[in-house]
């Protein structure tokens, strides 16, 4: 799908990966629809590239529902917005895991549920879910996380199959760790030497390749990422022997800590 003229939905819009996407697809000529908690961020970036601002918390299922049926117009969903859910789960109180569900997993679901018939009856549209390689490797001290994100890319590729042939596309984007602004970015972690990085505007670049050419699935990481998320998934249990030799509980314990105020 070429996205010029198209409207794009985007919810997560306020954080850096949100912004560097709305950056992305308004210079492609998409009409742009901003969500997020916080009216005043949106509304700097709209003025910006010139986009539509719908303020929305994704932790309150109404106002989720309320965002669909405000825009049940869309031709593009973006699902960007999560919370980071780093940390052991016996340290998450019964509320903070809730929220962690309804904003990384419930959310993106219920968009897709009220938006998808949408597209399918006017036979096109593309939805793009913001998955993270969490959602391929699971690793200590982000169990909850990894819930999410392991539940978003197993709806997305049942989705994907679903709607195969209606004209409606799905991809799923898999970021490693992102520097400059975002999840990673804001925990401040100190990665081993070694560990590559990737930028919010090649996660955007991703974000619109997938797009355009009904990319299912779009991993943006250095190679070694990329290989470990591999490992991962065909030998989990040498890949934890790896991570914990690599730093990997310490890398979580930085995540907890620099964290702690998003749950």
């Amino acid at each position: 799908m070429n996205v010029g003229a198209r409207t794009v939905l985007l919810t997560g819009a306020t954080g850096g990966l949100g912004h560097a996407i709305a950056r992305r697809l308004a210079a492609a000529g998409a009409r742009v629809v901003l969500s997020g908690r916080r009216a005043d961020v949106l509304a700097a970036l709209a003025s910006e590239i010139g986009a539509q601002v719908a303020p929305a918390d994704l932790s309150d299922p109404d106002a989720v529902r309320a965002l669909a049926a405000a825009h049940a117009d869309v031709d593009i969903l973006i699902a960007n917005a999560g919370v980071p859910a780093s940390g052991r789960l016996q340290s998450y109180s019964d509320d903070q895991i809730e929220r962690a569900l309804l904003v990384n997993l419930h959310a993106p679901i219920i968009l897709t549920h009220a938006l998808a018939p949408q597209m399918v009856k006017r036979g096109a549209g593309h939805i793009v879910f913001m998955s993270s390689l969490a959602g391929k490797t699971a690793t200590a001290g982000s169990s909850l996380y990894n819930a999410t994100k392991y539940g978003l890319r197993g709806f997305a590729g049942a989705m994907r199959a679903e709607l195969h042939g209606t004209g409606v596309g799905v991809s799923t984007i898999f970021p490693g760790f992102i520097r400059d602004s975002g999840m990673f970015a804001d925990a401040n972690v100190k990665l081993p030497f070694g560990v590559g990085t990737k930028t919010p505007g090649q996660v955007a670049d991703a974000t619109l390749r997938a797009i355009e050419r009904n990319r299912g699935e779009i991993d943006v990481a250095p190679v070694s990422l990329k290989l470990g998320s591999l490992l991962g998934g065909v030998a989990p249990e040498t890949a934890a022997r790896v991570t914990r030799k690599s730093g990997g509980d310490d890398i979580a314990r930085q995540f907890e800590t620099g964290q702690l105020d998003k749950r």
